[in-house]
């Protein structure tokens, strides 16, 4: 089968490798879609995850075709459209430095257990939706780890995939307002398409006088003012110029989520801060949410479908790389399969 591998610094190819096998507790998927992740770029920049390894296979976002079923696992038949977690395989994590990837054209999920490491998905849902369910998960993760009750003022920074998929996390939480913050117009426009109250152009607009607008004026336990209303911030951006605008502005009692990665380290003085009692809660990953973000995708794919911004085919899977490193040049691209 074909396989998409890292083979250097800032080298990939597409090479022939042995058809995967699977045993009598394991599933064969024909891959169908893989999402490109940021992360995916930056292992390609690095020549790969593992230090030493000479080739690294990537894709870690799959959705496919059950193609064999072993015989001592229950619950999945041949054909089953399923979606898999990547961290759920003994092998080490898919596309993050194990033995497969999903940017290949079969994967074999090992110890196969239907709601515990795959999960069916109904035939209706397009395969290039479906392979949002692991980026989802990421930001299900983000939404969690901030705790959000119904009626809070939510914040959202960052309108990529990630930021998204938390906007639609937060809106089936029931907050009372979710406000989205990004540079680009384009993407301030898919987030008031899948349900943002609110959004702000932080190029534009002064962004502390327009939340304070939308959320009211706030104090910290000083009782000094001028402070937006928000009860939770989600940074989905990566960027230390929202981490340090949250820390200066954030009302008593506020919650900083942080999923982006940041790049460099932040100064925080944490004396300033204390007056905020600030909760700050980090996220990664998708312990707890791969598959309970599913149904929701099932439910509305068509609102998760605007996330998508490029469909790339796998004979062109160097080109999806490409754009997906190029910061600003797309939002979110799948690599499809025949």
């Amino acid at each position: 089968m074909k396989a998409l591998m890292v083979t250097g610094p800032g080298k990939v190819e597409v090479l022939e490798v042995p058809d995967p096998v699977a045993g009598p507790a394991d599933v064969l998927v024909k891959m169908k879609a893989c999402g490109v992740c940021g992360a995916d770029p930056h292992a390609v920049r690095e020549g790969g995850i593992v230090p030493g390894q000479s080739q690294t296979p990537l894709g870690h976002e799959p959705a496919g075709e059950v193609v064999f079923v072993g015989p001592d696992v229950a619950d999945v038949k041949v054909g089953d459209h399923v979606v898999v977690d990547p961290m759920g395989v003994p092998d080490a994590i898919m596309g993050g430095g194990g033995a497969q990837g999903a940017l290949s054209d079969f994967i074999v999920v090992r110890n196969a257990v239907a709601g515990g490491n795959l999960k069916v998905i109904p035939g209706h849902v397009p395969w290039h939706v479906a392979a949002l369910n692991e980026p989802m998960a990421v930001a299900l993760r983000g939404v969690n780890r901030t705790r959000p009750k119904p009626g809070d003022k939510v914040v959202v920074f960052g309108a990529g995939p990630i930021g998204l998929g938390a906007l639609l996390g937060y809106k089936r939480a029931g907050v009372g307002h979710v406000v989205v913050v990004d540079l680009q117009a384009n993407r301030l426009e898919k987030a008031l398409r899948i349900g943002a109250d609110a959004v702000v152009n932080s190029a534009e607009e002064d962004l502390v006088a327009r939340l304070i607008e939308l959320h009211g004026e706030a104090r910290d336990g000083f009782g000094r003012g001028g402070r937006p209303g928000t009860d939770i911030y989600l940074d989905a951006a990566g960027a230390s110029a929202v981490i340090e605008t949250v820390l200066r502005v954030a009302k008593l009692g506020a919650c900083l989520g942080v999923v982006g990665v940041q790049k460099k380290p932040i100064e925080v003085d944490f004396q300033d801060i204390l007056a905020t009692e600030l909760t700050i809660a980090m996220a990664m990953g998708h312990p707890d949410e791969i598959f309970e973000v599913t149904d929701d995708i099932v439910d509305n794919w068509e609102k998760y479908a605007v996330i998508v911004s490029d469909q790339v085919p796998f004979t062109e899977v160097e080109r999806a790389l490409e754009l997906a490193g190029d910061p600003g040049a797309t939002d979110k691209v799948v690599v499809v399969f025949n």
